[in-house]
């Protein structure tokens, strides 16, 4: 029997794992992804809404900041036959500045219908003309059909200063800041400031704009319930994601990609507008199908369609015109296309357009590092808001950053991370039964290496210890490397099974060398999970797995050395266990670079970190041991207080012991 147990522990050595993690296939901004389809509006509208929070707490919108005043400034009016076109800027935030200009109809009787205009990586920004594209172009036509119209700068551009279109960085990202959020939140206040005019009807607002602006758009169109129409043009692709920085905000699109995003405008009007000489060349048979199936859950297809046009990557006349044609039949009522054909325009000089061409940038507006140190402080404050004091708070923390984590984490639906077992083998030694198995699931990167120890008689409803160490098969083998070690037998002998895993880049699922590891391309975390994220999700697999084994008896999580912090942010995914073990490591809470360095994924820090980790574990019982120096048990100390549970949490700064780890996961 010794000779078996020694073949079996030799079965799949460390490194043995890493021909499946060879085949990973790293996903990136030029990965042609496919569309997966929806049986039904139920099925379709439960990925929408993942995808909504998904989309706010990637871009550091969740929960969504404070609106500031807007302290509009509309200036330096100029008229034209049929329309004006004045200055404009406002705050986003209150150092923040959005700049752009506002055209509005003339001879004619409001309420008038709205449009806003992002735009693309033109030279010239607001400001180009030119035959593939004139943003002047399309809101003197529109302003002169009967439309207020606001075309404002992307970040960095033109007026907007001084945070430069290079905006963010890792630790930026950690606390949810982005270039791509800061054009969403601009967009926000957009539409703010337009319905802020009494001349506009709000019932009545589409917004368009071309490649960056497109992407701007469809963004918008996510998540924002009071836009009525919107033309994207150029960008809805399942070829190309986007090239810039202000289109690819960190786990944007892990488990998703634009003609997905696109599809939550379902079911308001939505033209999408592609071109033979770009990377939306295939719309008309591939993404524009793919999102008219999505209306289609709304017997809603008459409200989508797409213009296909012969040319390169454009906003030009021929697209602009299916542009006024389709907002002119949704937001003005006119159905005669040739009513609403472009009429021959001037733009203005530049200095006419431009915001700041004759006066100073207002003394208040802030640098990048001010904006920056402004979002962590405004995220900490907003923390501090939804600590829990009671049932009723506790609740909704969870609502609020319990899905903050979850999505920081980029932990799916518990439904699409079901597994099953692959590559059993069967062991029987007294007085254990183990087993070695894979936890395989739908995602060809999802094999986790598991060892599942009992007794050899166990007991209906056997409660079940999921065990995740930081080095090779931490914990179960004594020193001789041929039996369990004194944590499994312990917790065996007290009548429980113990479902040991090796989560991403640990035992069996280490590397055959540094070559094998995925290449961090450009974007990398925009379109893969983190190292972190995959080692969290692979814990989460395995207590969503472990119910399966436990015959409805309890469920309990001990996390060794570093994976005790894995373990930790395990509580994101909601899984129901009885008690947890955590070891914290020494790990300083309170630091950035500790979390650059040992436990970084973006927008973790916005999501409230480990102290929005610990509270959620509430009422389970939670044992934090091995803190760091800077260490607080304080925020999920009110959580146990407000689930009157404050007993069933204790941190402490000293490791735990075998016997102190048993006893707590063993007790009651």
């Amino acid at each position: 029997m010794l000779c078996l147990l020694v073949c079996y522990m030799t079965w799949a050595a460390p490194g043995a794992a890493a021909e499946e993690l060879r085949t990973i296939k790293t996903r990136d901004l030029n990965t042609h992804y496919e569309f997966k389809g929806y049986a039904t509006r139920e099925a379709w509208e439960a990925w929408a809404e993942y995808l909504r929070r998904h989309i706010l707490v990637s871009t550091g919108l969740w929960p969504l900041p404070e609106r500031c005043e807007l302290r509009p400034e509309i200036f330096g009016r100029i008229e034209r036959e049929g329309y004006s076109v004045e200055k404009v800027y406002f705050y986003s935030y209150p150092g923040f500045l959005v700049t752009g200009n506002l055209y509005r109809p003339l001879g004619k009787t409001g309420p008038f219908p709205a449009v806003i205009t992002p735009h693309g990586h033109w030279g010239t920004g607001r400001l180009a003309h030119e035959e593939l594209g004139s943003v002047p172009g399309r809101c003197i036509n529109l302003a002169r059909q009967g439309y207020v119209v606001f075309s404002y700068d992307m970040v960095g551009y033109n007026d907007s200063k001084p945070v430069s279109h290079g905006f963010g960085g890792q630790r930026e990202a950690l606390w949810g800041q982005s270039l791509m959020g800061l054009q969403l939140w601009n967009s926000f206040r957009a539409m703010d400031f337009i319905l802020s005019l009494p001349e506009v009807d709000p019932a009545r607002v589409g917004c368009t704009g071309e490649s960056g602006g497109g992407t701007q758009t469809f963004m918008l169109m996510g998540v924002e319930p009071r836009l009525t129409a919107a033309v994207p043009a150029v960008m809805v692709s399942a070829y190309m994601q986007g090239g810039c920085l202000c289109e690819n905000s960190p786990n944007l699109r892990v488990d998703t990609f634009n003609t997905e995003i696109a599809a939550l405008m379902a079911p308001r009007p939505l033209l999408l507008i592609s071109a033979t000489g770009d990377w939306t060349s295939h719309t008309p048979e591939e993404e524009y199908p793919d999102v008219r199936s999505v209306y289609a859950l709304y017997n809603a297809e008459a409200k989508t369609e797409c213009a296909h046009i012969d040319a390169p990557h454009n906003y030009n006349l021929a697209s602009r015109e299916a542009m006024y044609a389709f907002f002119g039949r949704w937001l003005l009522g006119e159905t005669d296309a040739d009513a609403l054909k472009e009429q021959p325009f001037e733009p203005e000089t530049n200095d006419a357009l431009l915001v700041f061409a004759d006066r100073e940038l207002p003394e208040d507006a802030w640098t990048a590092a001010e904006l920056t140190q402004h979002l962590i402080e405004a995220s900490e404050a907003q923390l501090e808001a939804h600590r829990p004091k009671d049932a009723r708070s506790l609740k909704a923390f969870r609502e609020v950053y319990g899905s903050a984590l979850a999505h920081s984490l980029n932990l799916l639906p518990a439904e699409r991370m079901a597994t099953h077992e692959v590559d059993q083998v069967v062991l029987t030694i007294e007085p254990y039964y183990i087993e070695r198995f894979t936890l395989a699931g739908a995602d060809a990167d999802l094999r986790i290496p598991a060892t599942l120890v009992a007794p050899v008689e166990p007991k209906a409803k056997t409660p079940t210890v999921v065990i995740a160490g930081d080095s090779p098969r931490d914990g179960l083998l004594d020193e001789t490397g041929h039996a369990p070690g004194a944590l499994v037998r312990a917790l065996v002998d007290s009548g429980r099974q113990v479902l040991l895993i090796d989560p991403f880049l640990v035992g069996e699922n280490q590397l055959a060398s540094d070559s094998d590891r995925r290449p961090e391309e450009k974007f990398f975390d925009v379109y893969n999970r983190s190292d972190l994220a995959l080692r969290v999700r692979d814990i989460v697999a395995a207590l969503l797995y472990a119910p399966s084994r436990a015959g409805g008896g309890a469920i309990s999580l001990v996390g060794q050395g570093e994976a005790g912090l894995w373990c930790l942010l395990a509580s994101g995914a909601g899984v129901k266990v009885q008690a947890v073990a955590a070891d914290m490591a020494g790990f300083d809470a309170t630091s950035d670079d500790a979390y650059l360095k040992r436990l970084y994924t973006p927008q973790l820090r916005r999501a409230g970190d480990l102290r929005t980790a610990a509270a959620l574990w509430a009422p389970s019982r939670l044992l934090i041991h091995n803190t760091g120096p800077a260490a607080s048990a304080e925020f999920a100390s009110d959580a146990y207080k407000a689930a009157d549970t404050p007993r069933r949490l204790r941190a402490q700064a000293e490791p735990a012991s075998l016997d102190q780890i048993v006893d707590w996961i063993t007790e009651g």
